[in-house]
């Protein structure tokens, strides 16, 4: 009996955004206007790409950086999820599927030792140049008309189970725990006796509940959480079963 836990990142395991949170490290916390209105709908990680340009052409160094990213509160709950889920890691395998960047993810999980929780982070590449600027690059290509252009989740989380499949891995059930939009494509993925755990309040939940209303409701069931204790206590419910 093996469960698979697939998590979001920003909004579901820390409590905010990492790419709007290192604006703090900008000249008056703030960015230029111009910089600011040059994102285009799909293309967060070219427009991200400019803000660390920015940064670095400011003189923002690795870490300024790191000390702003590592003081993001995690999400209510969520320490103790983890620090659960770390003690019962023989029946969970752990993955994070986000938008965010190794970089941001790999100081906030490690500042607070949760990096030996997760088995693997799939997350957009990211790295310090030699003059010091962080650069972050497109996670994949893919041909998912409905995801951003450098990620579709729901193809992440396929080839990972894909992957696991054929070193004679399979799960008992899928949780995958999300927020926002993007989260959409995998829980759609999702087969029945799989769980999806969206967010109250935030996009993902809103967007499950827009389904059911159009008589087209997700395959899976649908478990909706404010505090990390609520999937905590799903959890434990699972492992007694």
């Amino acid at each position: 009996m093996k469960f698979l836990l697939a998590f979001d990142f920003d909004h579901t395991i820390i409590d905010e955004n990492s790419d709007t949170w290192i604006v703090k490290c900008a000249p008056e916390k703030k960015l230029p206007n111009g910089l600011r209105n040059s994102y285009r709908p799909g293309h967060w990680t070219e427009y991200m790409g400019r803000v660390f340009v920015y940064l670095g052409d400011n003189g923002i160094k690795e870490d300024v950086m790191k000390r702003t990213m590592t003081t993001i509160p995690f999400t209510a709950g969520m320490v103790d999820l983890l620090g659960f889920i770390g003690k019962n890691k023989e029946l969970f395998d752990c993955i994070i599927v986000s938008d965010s960047n190794t970089v941001f993810i790999d100081w906030i999980l490690k500042a607070a030792d949760f990096h030996k929780v997760f088995d693997e982070v799939f997350t957009n590449p990211a790295a310090f140049s030699s003059t010091g600027y962080l650069t972050v690059q497109d996670f994949h290509a893919h041909h998912c008309a409905k995801c951003p252009k450098n990620l579709c989740k729901r193809e992440v989380l396929k080839e990972f189970l894909d992957k696991q499949l054929k070193q004679g891995v399979s799960y008992t059930q899928v949780v995958y725990i999300g927020d926002g939009g993007n989260d959409l494509c995998p829980v759609m993925f999702l087969k029945k006796g799989d769980i999806a755990m969206p967010r109250q309040g935030y996009t993902l939940e809103k967007k499950i509940s827009q389904l059911a209303q159009n008589l087209s409701p997700v395959e899976c069931s649908v478990l909706v959480w404010s505090s990390a204790i609520d999937i905590m206590s799903y959890l434990k419910l699972l492992i007694k079963e």
